[in-house]
């Protein structure tokens, strides 16, 4: 344990500086098209600062994945160490946007949580389980890690958790797209015959009801995975405990 805290001290500090970055950026954007404050249905976004807002958050994704792939040696520890930075720097968005701008109201306010592929809207509670169910995965796979145990996580798992991530993402988009779908068939999106059709109804949505239940499901998908997987590692790790011991 002594040789993985400082590195979650560090991965922390780092993911903290940019959950404050990515505050101010939110601010400046809210100061600049919400001056009377954030509210649905969205204030316009000229195409060039909509593109760079898309490009930020990938941006963003990419220097947290760095930092885990850095901060890890087999792929399950940088896999941790991504998911534990990018929950950290989610939580602390929050944090920061409450301490700057008395923002959310609640934990049940809307928010708009990404841009990729399409818009990701839930009540701020939402983002704030999920980034504490990555914690919960990534201090079960570096702290097995750090003990010397094998965190391979099998194919079975990693099955699990994308359909429970799935299932989660279903929830976020889940009230946007039946939003969109009430004005365009799956054929006028996918052929996407009238962009400024397809903006200007965009800008209309105001969200009205988060789908729980799907989210629900998602996250208990995801919890019983991370609760198989720790007793599968606890297990090999007496077996190979008690195998030494008796030789």
């Amino acid at each position: 344990m002594k040789k993985l805290l400082p590195v979650l001290l560090a991965i922390s500090i780092f993911s903290i500086a940019m959950a404050f970055l990515e505050t101010a950026v939110v601010v400046y954007l809210r100061e600049l098209l919400y001056p009377e404050g954030f509210k649905f249905p969205l204030a316009a976004m000229p195409a060039n600062l909509m593109l760079t807002e898309i490009l930020r958050e990938a941006a963003t994704i990419l220097m947290l994945l760095g930092a885990g792939v850095l901060a890890g040696k087999t792929f399950s520890q940088k896999f941790a160490w991504f998911i534990y930075a990018f929950a950290v720097w989610d939580i602390f968005y929050y944090v920061f946007l409450k301490l700057l701008i008395n923002w959310p109201e609640s934990f049940l306010t809307w928010d708009v949580l990404f841009l990729i592929p399409t818009t990701w809207t839930g009540p701020v509670l939402s983002p704030i389980i999920v980034s504490l169910t990555m914690i919960a995965l990534a201090m079960v796979i570096l702290v097995f890690a750090f003990r010397g145990a094998k965190t391979r996580i099998k194919p079975s798992e990693w099955l699990l958790l994308s359909f429970g991530s799935l299932i989660v993402i279903l929830a976020f988009i889940w009230d946007y797209s039946s939003f969109i779908l009430t004005y365009f068939t799956l054929g006028d999106l996918w052929s996407l015959p009238d962009k400024d059709r397809l903006y200007d109804t965009a800008m209309k949505y105001i969200p009205l009801k988060f789908n729980w239940l799907i989210f629900a499901s998602g996250e208990v998908t995801l919890v019983a995975t991370i609760i198989k997987y720790y007793r599968r590692i606890e297990r090999s790790r007496q077996q190979l405990h008690q195998t030494t011991f008796s030789k």
